[in-house]
């Protein structure tokens, strides 16, 4: 049963699985991190209030967390295509991860934002920062702990979207979970798979708050 093409399998599983959620996480922050700073700057005691930017911005933010991924997996089947050519496979999950993760992190970063202290941006005011300067020097600087703790638990629930795409082939440890463990019925591959999903979610929950703990000891 455990031969070497077994575990070269569950290898494959082990990259791709890495490579669909680093990846995504990447580009879901690209699109994200910008989204969460409109966000928190053009909402109501935002250091720039704009309400209709802000409501529609939200309004989009709510609709595209409420489409369960699996939902959307198959509803972006044809932009999927239209970027990579195909629409199953790791680099083809991608794109769904990212449409995904990027109203996600967006709030994440929002959230984290709003929680730096009012003091420290009237100071900044106070000496002539522009927006972008106190968006740069202030804001993203004083909420990189709640951001970087934000990182990590993206990164675990990307992670878990990647391992739901299994069901329609998008490789990984979860394709591997699904096809010889429901399909097959072979209960002890399915059960190392999850157990290495187990294993990954907390090497980055150990990564993540490590460095969270640095940056707070270096804050104080």
């Amino acid at each position: 049963m455990w031969t070497i093409e077994v575990w070269q399998m569950i290898g494959r599983g082990i990259f791709e699985s890495l490579y669909m959620t680093l990846v995504s996480t990447l580009f879901g922050y690209v699109l994200g991190l910008p989204w969460g700073v409109v966000l928190a700057v053009t909402d109501e005691g935002g250091i720039k209030p704009n309400r209709p930017v802000y409501r529609v911005l939200d309004f989009i933010t709510n609709i595209m967390r409420s489409i369960p991924f699996l939902i959307l997996l198959i509803l972006i089947i044809p932009l999927t295509r239209m970027i990579v050519g195909k629409s199953y496979g790791s680099t083809a999950t991608i794109v769904p991860l990212v449409v995904s993760a990027a109203p996600f992190i967006a709030r994440m970063v929002e959230s984290s934002l709003k929680e730096v202290d009012k003091g420290v941006i009237e100071a900044a005011q106070s000496m002539g920062a522009d927006t972008f300067q106190i968006i740069l020097h202030v804001l993203l600087v004083e909420a990189r702990v709640s951001l970087v703790t934000g990182a990590t638990i993206c990164l675990g629930t990307i992670l878990g979207y990647s391992a739901m795409a299994g069901t329609v082939g998008g490789g990984g440890l979860g394709s591997i979970a699904i096809q010889y463990g429901y399909y097959r019925y072979q209960a002890d591959i399915m059960v190392v798979t999850v157990v290495l999903l187990v294993l990954l979610q907390q090497i980055f929950q150990l990564a993540g708050m490590t460095i969270a703990s640095g940056i707070d000891r270096r804050r104080s």
